[in-house]
């Protein structure tokens, strides 16, 4: 008997509701899925032409380095002493020099 009863429900459910649930999704989806990683990918875009001769880098790889040379699409690092490696300036992935520099002077 309950199971007669859904079918109708269903159709005298209002299709109104269901369109507003679904724009309240993606007003929700947007705001925390969507934009935040817009964000992050714009900040990260703007460190990466940021970039000087003289700071300290990681790449996406771990490898630690100092920017030797920056030029439009690349940037080369100097690993260990006279060794220096090229690398596309995505592959950037954080700025190293503030954090050495609060090591330094809390030691």
């Amino acid at each position: 008997m309950t199971t007669a009863l859904f079918p109708l429900q269903a159709a005298e459910q209002n299709p109104m509701s269901f369109w507003i649930m679904m724009g309240l999704l993606m007003v929700v989806f947007y705001f925390f899925m969507i934009r935040p990683q817009q964000k992050k990918a714009k900040d990260a875009k703007k460190f990466r032409e940021s970039l000087q001769k003289g700071a300290k880098v990681v790449t996406i790889g771990g490898l630690h380095g100092k920017v030797a040379e920056v030029n439009e699409s690349t940037v080369l690092l100097e690993v260990d002493g006279n060794v220096k490696l090229r690398f596309e300036k995505s592959a950037i992935a954080m700025d190293n020099t503030m954090q050495l520099n609060e090591a330094t002077a809390k030691a």
